[in-house]
This record gives C-alpha cells, sequence and structure tokens, in this order.
C-alpha cells in the first residue's frame, strides 16, 4: 500500500475500503504493527521508528470491533488503560462513554464481572465500556476499528454520542463501512486495492459522485446512476 498523506493534529480521517482488508493495514503500520518499508511515518515531526514502541503505543488509544476485556470486574477491566486512575475517574470515563447508567443498573454496579471477554454484556454495552477504557487512557490519537459495526441502529446512536466526546480534540483514524458513523469525518480516504481512489470531506466526495458515492446511496437505498456498483 502506498499512501501520501499530511494530517493536522485535531480532526477525524476516515478509512474507507470494500473490504476491511483494504482499509486495516494502514492503522497497523501507524501502530508499528508492520515495518514501514518505503518512505515514513512521523508525529509531529518525528519517525515512529526512532521511537520505543512502548512510547508509541501509549499515546495511541484503540476501540476495536471486538474489544478484549477479562472475565472481571467492569471497574478493573476500565481501569486497565490507566492502572493509577482513581474510582472516580473510572465513574467519569464510563459517564463520558453513556455507559454509567447501565452499569448502575446491574445488582454488582462496578464490581459486576464481565465473563471472559465480556460475555455477559451486549455488543453496545461492550463497546461503551472498550470506549470507557480509552477515555480513560486520554490519548493523543485514537483508532476507531470499525466501532459500531456489530449493533443495531438504536445502539449505534448510543455509542456514536460517546465517540462524539471520546475523538473531542484529538487526531482520530476511523476504520469503517458503515457510513452513517462517520459523516462529521474530516477527511475521507477511498482505498482499493492498496491505493486511494477518493480523497476529501463527505461533501466533497459526495458531490464528486464517484465510489463513495456509490456506497453512500446503497447504505441509503438510493438509486446510483454514477460509478458501477462492480467498482
Amino acid at each position: 500500500m502506498a499512501l501520501a498523506l499530511t494530517l493536522n493534529l485535531v480532526g477525524r480521517l476516515l478509512s474507507l475500503g470494500r473490504q476491511a482488508a483494504e482499509s486495516r493495514p494502514f492503522s497497523s503500520y501507524y501502530f508499528d504493527f508492520y515495518d514501514v518499508t518505503h518512505g515514513s511515518i512521523s508525529i509531529d515531526g518525528q519517525d515512529i521508528r526512532t521511537v520505543p514502541l512502548a512510547s508509541l503505543r501509549e499515546s495511541i488509544g484503540v476501540v476495536p470491533q471486538d474489544p478484549d476485556l477479562f472475565n472481571d470486574t467492569i471497574m478493573k477491566n476500565v481501569r486497565y488503560s490507566h492502572l493509577e486512575a482513581t474510582d472516580e475517574e473510572v465513574i467519569a470515563a464510563c459517564k463520558a462513554a453513556a455507559v454509567h447508567d447501565k452499569i448502575m443498573t446491574f445488582t454488582d454496579g462496578y464490581a459486576t464481572k464481565v465473563g471472559e471477554n465480556g460475555i455477559k454484556l451486549s455488543g453496545g454495552e461492550l463497546q461503551r465500556v472498550a470506549i470507557a477504557r480509552a477515555i480513560l487512557k486520554n490519548p493523543k490519537i485514537m483508532l476507531l476499528d470499525e466501532a459500531t459495526s456489530s449493533v443495531d441502529t438504536e445502539t449505534e446512536l448510543q455509542i456514536q454520542q460517546a465517540l462524539e466526546k471520546l475523538t473531542e480534540g484529538r487526531t482520530t483514524f476511523i476504520v469503517a463501512h458503515r457510513l452513517s458513523t462517520v459523516m462529521n469525518a474530516d477527511l475521507m480516504l477511498v482505498i482499493k486495492d492498496g491505493a486511494i481512489i477518493e480523497q476529501g470531506s463527505p461533501k466533497e466526495l459526495l458531490e464528486a459522485k464517484g465510489k463513495y458515492y456509490n456506497l453512500w446511496s446503497k447504505q441509503n437505498g438510493i438509486v446510483s446512476t454514477s460509478v458501477k456498483s462492480g467498482d
């Protein structure tokens, strides 16, 4: 994949591919999961290859499609991102993630054990706990990796409110196929076969009536007269 891109300090970037395999490697390079073989990736002018991996990942928060939770309490699962956090700070993060009220309906509240991989929580509860964990970490850079893809529309709206709080004032990378969740992105990249085929704001890409417009039309039940659906 060859990309040439410069981002401002604060903003939301959507990486959109026909399949997850097309858009996800972009973020994997940023996390240094893969070595950069050509060119470089820099943060604040510093090549990430010269930065200790632990330090790099400390500055980045992630809300994945399938969050990993331990078979422990909600309090400990959220605190995992910032082990020195007080109970009050954990609760504040859960309030910001719009999950505190739900937690308080559980018999054991924050002492509720979530089961292996959070199996005792619904999809929406699981995602909002993961968002609370990211809020508590308070990273400079956020990655949202299909964060709402596995939930229903009503739950998606609740999660969306939490994501607005999470991404406020920080650089955010979004990997998504459900376009309704990313209409407020500052910059969108449409990726096909490892290359950027379109980029711009949501408004600009809709007006261009290219691949993004075609995908948006499909998801909104609109018959598209632009590029062919197989493109």
